[in-house]
């Protein structure tokens, strides 16, 4: 499944809408919680890490097909989960309930994207106009 056809560029719309979603709830949940430095400074990495998926699309060796873009981006991410690790001795609640919550997100995009859900295709037809 490539973005050669008009469909999958429609179908693609979920991709982005699902990046800017985990961008704003880290980003908003990370503004909420500013006074709490362990809360917040783990949230605004993440919510950064969400930007990453197009970044990481723009590789030569990422294409639509192989969806390496979101392993890069929860990479990340497991990279403060390793710190965590190894300087607190565990998990912080941020990670253990944000990323699993941001690859639900990324999982129903793909099948969103990758199935052609009709229910999708009509909503993002309208959207589109």
């Amino acid at each position: 499944h490539g973005l050669d056809s008009p469909a999958s560029a429609t179908a693609f719309l979920i991709v982005p809408f699902n990046d800017m979603v985990c961008f704003s709830a880290c980003l908003g949940l990370g503004i909420l919680w500013r006074r709490q430095p362990e809360y917040h400074r783990r949230l605004l990495l993440m919510a950064t890490c969400c930007l990453t998926a197009a970044a990481f699309a723009r590789f030569p060796f990422i294409t639509v097909q192989a969806l390496r873009w979101y392993a890069g981006v929860d990479l990340l991410i497991l990279l403060g989960v390793g710190r965590d690790l190894l300087v607190n001795r565990k998990v912080h609640p941020v990670y253990r309930y944000g990323l699993p919550a941001i690859v639900c997100g990324q999982v129903v995009a793909m099948v969103l994207f990758l199935e052609r859900v009709p229910a999708w295709m009509a909503i993002s037809h309208r959207l589109i106009g």
